[in-house]
């Protein structure tokens, strides 16, 4: 198949999506199948700079997320090209401008149009106005006219499905997490990652790894550090990611005199980020906004313990005390992360995490997608041939 992934966020952009698209790309290729990437222009990619079958458009900083761009042009052109590659199929990964361009490109090239929901927007709507303009209504009416007419959507998470279902999409929606691709994490670290960030072998690291943005509630690991250095005086807690909130966490970190138990590494380069996980002893996440939670099973296929707060998702990831915990308060979180710092390395399962990543893997997600491109195909060729036509 020729496939049109149309994003807003793509490399060198850090995200989880981008990662996922990534990811994506990566198992279509392994099939066999040609992937286009329709995105945005980057002001860290030159206009010159030969991308292999990515197509940039030009585009402006986003209201609110200065670092995420938002197409301002390109419908027509997006159309050529796509009409030129002979796409059998469009997949969406964003609501705004090149989803559109997505969706119109399908639409005149009359292919199947799918489409990856991956924010989960009402927790995002204090980025503006302080959320005196946007409200959840908004979110709901802007959901459902972009998922009109599609031919599928794919839900990261039951989480999703869930908010999809009630707000009322009628697409057909699957849920099919992002994998990983488990034979990165299983590379030997040729690098003593430890050493470079100044900690010894045996020092109990805590790993926070993400944007660093407001709604990720890094503020309540930082505010956990005092109870948990009562128990464990040698701990560390290592932040890895940047983003807008990166400025008031380290204020925050000195006003608590935690400099010597609290560092920043800022963004590291994505194909290093197994090292971190690995390095850890413990993966920790203050979050409740995740609609999946990518981070999560990256540290689950290094085989690091996991302490996340509680919702449907994690709490069915996170099936037993070997793989990782959920917390429902602050104390809860001290209480599991303390825990996992001093006895982590007793609670084993070789045989559950192996059979948890076969779930996770990018092989899985890959394939869960092929077989949705197929099933979409069949659907949308069904519902076209019982359209009359009106046209003689």
């Amino acid at each position: 198949m020729n496939i049109g992934i149309f994003t807003d966020t793509y490399f060198p952009q850090v995200s989880g999506v981008a990662t996922s698209i990534k990811t994506l790309r990566d198992q279509l290729e392994k099939q066999g199948h040609q992937v286009y990437i329709f995105t945005t222009t980057d002001p860290h990619v030159e206009r010159n700079v030969y991308e292999r079958n990515v197509f940039r458009f030009s585009s402006i900083p986003f209201v609110s997320f200065t670092d995420r761009r938002i197409a301002v042009r390109g419908l027509f052109q997006a159309y050529q090209i796509a009409k030129e590659l002979n796409l059998d199929i469009v997949h969406t990964q964003t609501e705004f401008s090149m989803g559109w361009i997505g969706k119109f490109v399908a639409r005149n090239l009359e292919i199947p149009c799918l489409h990856t929901y991956h924010t989960m927007y009402e927790d995002y709507l204090h980025y503006v106005a302080n959320g005196k303009i946007l409200k959840p209504v908004h979110v709901k009416q802007g959901t459902l006219a972009f998922c009109y007419h599609l031919t599928g959507v794919v839900a990261p998470s039951d989480r999703v499905l869930t908010t999809l279902s009630d707000y009322g999409v009628k697409a057909p929606i699957r849920v099919i997490p992002t994998g990983v691709n488990l034979h990165q994490y299983e590379q030997p670290d040729t690098v003593d990652l430890r050493r470079k960030l100044g900690f010894a072998p045996d020092t109990p690291v805590i790993l926070s790894l993400s944007r660093l943005a407001y709604e990720k509630n890094i503020t309540a690991s930082i505010q956990a550090m005092p109870q948990i250095l009562a128990q464990v005086p040698n701990a560390q807690l290592l932040i890895v990611g940047d983003g807008p909130a990166r400025e008031d966490l380290e204020q925050q970190v000195k006003d608590a005199q935690l400099e010597d138990h609290v560092s920043f590494t800022g963004e590291v380069n994505n194909d290093d980020v197994f090292r971190y996980y690995h390095m850890a002893n413990v993966f920790l996440s203050s979050s409740d906004s995740e609609s999946q939670g990518l981070t999560y099973i990256e540290a689950m296929a290094a085989g690091t313990k996991i302490v996340v707060m509680t919702s449907p998702y994690t709490d069915e990831l996170l099936s037993s005390r070997a793989l990782g915990v959920t917390f429902k308060d602050p104390d809860d979180m001290v209480k599991n992360v303390i825990d996992y710092l001093l006895h982590g390395d007793e609670e084993q399962d070789p045989d559950l995490l192996a059979r948890k990543l076969a779930e996770i893997s990018a092989d899985t997600f890959g394939q869960r997608i092929i077989n949705f491109y197929r099933d979409a195909q069949v659907s949308y060729e069904q519902a076209h041939e019982d359209t009359p036509d009106f046209s003689n």
